[in-house]
This record gives structure tokens, sequence and C-alpha cells, in this order.
């Protein structure tokens, strides 16, 4: 299990816990999944369980009815940007000798260190 601040991560699939102070509990859902898959628990101790058991239950109904289950991040997405910053990024991988698709991967994971 992966925490990260209130973020934690099971099998590849990401959830934010969030707390209900009128309800009193914690609470979350699968995150990057076009299906609503939530969970929710009266106390910290029990959230991580909590959300492996939403995760797995997602799996075993997605195998019982014969579909494949939603990968939350393909790793393959489209960015709107304006035409010159697309042309000084194509330039400036150029002139690294590599793709546009690796230049921008390695702005993004230099970006996700910092944080």
């Amino acid at each position: 299990m992966i925490y990260m601040n209130n973020v934690l991560e099971y099998k590849g699939y990401y959830t934010k816990v969030e707390y209900s102070a009128e309800d009193g509990i914690l609470y979350g859902k699968i995150e990057g999944i076009k299906d609503l898959v939530n969970f929710e628990c009266e106390n910290a101790a029990d959230v991580e369980a909590e959300f492996q058991r939403a995760v797995d239950d997602y799996l075993a109904f997605c195998r019982d009815l014969g579909e494949s289950p939603d990968k939350p991040y393909k790793g393959v997405f489209n960015v709107r940007i304006s035409p010159e910053l697309h042309r000084r990024a194509a330039m400036e991988a150029d002139k690294q000798g590599e793709t546009l698709n690796a230049f921008v991967a390695r702005a993004i994971e230099r970006s996700c260190q910092a944080v």
C-alpha cells in the first residue's frame, strides 16, 4: 500500500480518502475508471481494508460478468497546447535527440519529482 497524503494505491487503482464531518465517516471511490466504485468506514484503522475490498470486489464483479475491468491510467493521453508551444517543444526535443513523447514524459517526470 502506498500513502501519498490522503491517497491510497492498491493493485494499480487509486483513491483519495475524504472525511464527512456531517456523517462521521471516511469515504472514497476508485479514481480514474468509468464505473462508480466507492467505499466508506467509520475509522482510519479500517480505511485501507475497505478500499482494498472495494478494488477486489470490483475485479471479481468484472470477472463474473466476463468483462475486462477498467485500468485507471493507460499511459496515453492527449494534451492541447498552442501551436507555438507545440513547435517549440518539438524543436527542443529534436535538439536533445529525442522524440516529442520522450521529451514530454521527461518533463512530467521532473515535475512530479518535485511534488
